[in-house]
């Protein structure tokens, strides 16, 4: 015979469940408890995501600001900003404790406000052209999609501080949601964010290389298996889903030495590096799938569990 579960018991259970407690399964059984160590290695791997994101940022919003000769005082503010966030992502992918490093936080959750107030000033700049909200200003004004790879960065590196903070043999949690489940979904949404960022350039270049149509279906693949995994009610192997994954990572790689190749391409290839780099395709761009790919590959440790690994 089955007995209700009284109201203080089931009060009990919801705040083993936000405490990340593992006694309650019913409660979060797509995410499998993880043990100190195994929550630091997940939180090293988003730190690690962090880290590039971070350096794509510091690097290409260097270049572009300094074409645009800092004009503006603030557009000094992103490579200070993501230099700290580098740094502290580079700690935090080095740091082998099962405890959360605050001053960590507290840069993540500065490289968030920064990025925010960031997209404020590029949509600001791309609507004050002549013309407004056009097709000619997307291509041409400051990239609207710039500032979310700063974003994505701290986003991540606060939610790696909380996966590290984990108790041991506790289901991460993420600002009382199941940390898993939460970071495939963030995930899957950057990658799509990232894909329309490049779709946007690569059309303005026509797509004249058939490879310049491999960062705008690879990746959405990628965030389909991703928000599939985030909406999944059981933990499970997902062979496909890590191999997408670790596809993504390697493209962003990849991504990276087609744009060295086009910047060679140039007049004057790298001889004429001064201008070249400047004028030709953004090299530091596409590492932010490699970034995104190892926050994914993060997520699926998190969803699987440690024994599935």
């Amino acid at each position: 015979m089955r007995t209700r579960a009284r109201p203080a018991d089931r009060l009990r259970a919801l705040q083993d469940a936000l405490a990340g407690n593992a006694r309650s399964p019913a409660l979060l059984r797509s995410e499998p408890p993880v043990g100190a160590q195994e929550s630091a290695d997940v939180a090293r791997l988003l730190n690690a995501g962090c880290a590039i994101l971070a350096s794509s940022v510091l690097a290409d919003s260097s270049m572009e600001h300094y074409r645009g000769s800092f004009e503006n005082k603030a557009m000094f503010v992103p490579p200070i900003v993501s230099t700290l966030a580098l740094i502290a992502s580079l700690h935090g992918a080095s740091d082998r404790s099962a405890r959360a490093e605050r001053r960590r936080d507290a840069i993540y959750a500065l490289s968030a406000a920064a990025a925010a107030a960031g997209f404020g000033f590029h949509l600001y700049n791309v609507g004050k052209r002549d013309g407004g909200f056009c097709w000619e200003n997307f291509f041409y004004a400051a990239p609207i999609g710039a500032p979310w790879a700063l974003l994505l960065s701290g986003t991540l590196g606060v939610a790696a501080e909380r996966v590290r903070d984990t108790r041991p043999g506790g289901i991460p949690h993420i600002f009382g949601m199941a940390a898993g489940r939460l970071l495939a979904g963030l995930t899957s949404a950057g990658l799509l964010g990232t894909v329309g960022e490049v779709w946007l350039l690569h059309f303005r270049g026509a797509f004249q290389d058939p490879f310049m149509y491999l960062p705008v279906t690879l990746p959405p693949v990628g965030a389909g298996l991703l928000a599939s995994a985030a909406l999944s009610s059981k933990p499970k192997k997902r062979p496909l889903t890590r191999f997408w994954m670790k596809l993504v990572t390697v493209l962003g790689l990849a991504g990276m030495g087609f744009h060295i190749y086009g910047v060679h391409r140039n007049m004057g290839g790298w001889r004429n590096w001064s201008q070249n780099v400047l004028n030709g395709p953004p090299i530091p761009a596409p590492p932010s799938f490699t970034g995104l790919g190892l926050a994914g590959l993060a997520a699926l440790r998190l969803l699987e569990g440690p024994k599935n690994e």
